[in-house]
């Protein structure tokens, strides 16, 4: 009996696993289906493509027709800075709430925490004032200022716990041998909380490739949206592109689906480094 329940249990976690991966991945490989169907075959449910009519004519419409690869850029440009800047800026922050006693640090602590929970429609009508009274409307710097004011409570949030698994001894030990706390910092402790700080930089990047709604609100001129709002604006007045929209979206998800894939050990090494306080 036990024998059978040994085979048995690996048979039934291989299933498991192929189950969820089908309810994952369906829906990016229904798309990519759509992506390869002329128009007059997108309502077949048929589940491999039909490869006498698929072609990929709708990719070299997107890239020819569109501006999709500006969308795309200004789509990188953004994201790039904005986790650039929100791990700058979020490491000083999270080492000085990890390693300085202060009153009211808990309280910090849960303001940040607080802050990142606000929806972003409750912000918009502020933040679209006051990028409008800048003067950076339909620029990336439109876009980057109101993301960092999303990516920074979360930035520091998730360093701190990270910062908090280093041991205070090393930190002395740098001091000792005549490092000021910024070269501690930089020298020492930074080097070590890298799978951490790897895994933020890549949940903020994501966070802002995805973003929509500011998107959508300051940057109405097509040549400075981003991918996300681009792609809801291939639409005409009579009728919805949706050969062109789904072969846009196969090609905006699967760059960053790869660069995932490929880095996955950092992001998991990143995720459980601060799960047990050193």
């Amino acid at each position: 009996m036990k024998k059978a329940k040994a085979l048995l249990m690996p048979l039934v976690r291989l299933i498991m696993i192929c189950g969820f991966l089908i309810i994952v991945l369906f829906p990016f490989y229904w798309q990519f289906l759509t992506s390869l169907k002329p128009t007059r075959e997108i309502a077949d449910i048929a589940l491999l493509p039909n490869w006498e009519t698929a072609s990929f004519h709708a990719y070299h419409f997107i890239m020819t027709q569109r501006p999709f690869l500006r969308y795309m850029f200004n789509s990188l440009m953004v994201a790039l800075i904005t986790t650039a800047i929100s791990i700058l800026i979020a490491c000083m922050a999270a080492y000085a709430l990890a390693r300085l006693k202060f009153k009211g640090k808990a309280v910090v602590l849960s303001c940040i925490l607080a802050i990142s929970m606000f929806p972003n429609i409750s912000m918009i009508s502020p933040i679209y004032m006051t990028i409008s009274q800048m003067g950076l409307r339909n620029t990336w710097w439109g876009l980057i200022i109101p993301y960092l004011s999303f990516a920074m409570p979360l930035s520091v949030w998730y360093l701190t716990t990270f910062f908090r698994t280093i041991p205070y001894e090393l930190e002395e030990a740098a001091k000792v041998d005549g490092c000021t706390p910024l070269q501690a910092l930089v020298k020492v402790i930074i080097p070590l909380v890298i799978p951490g700080t790897f895994t933020t930089a890549i949940l903020i990047f994501i966070q802002a490739w995805n973003e929509y709604l500011f998107s959508l609100t300051i940057n109405t001129n097509d040549l400075w949206r981003t991918v996300t709002v681009g792609i809801t604006m291939f639409r005409g007045e009579y009728t919805m592109p949706w050969v062109e929209q789904a072969a846009a979206i196969v090609t905006v998800t699967l760059p960053v689906a790869i660069v995932v894939f490929m880095l996955q050990k950092y992001i998991i090494s990143g995720l459980t480094s601060g799960a047990v306080k050193g």
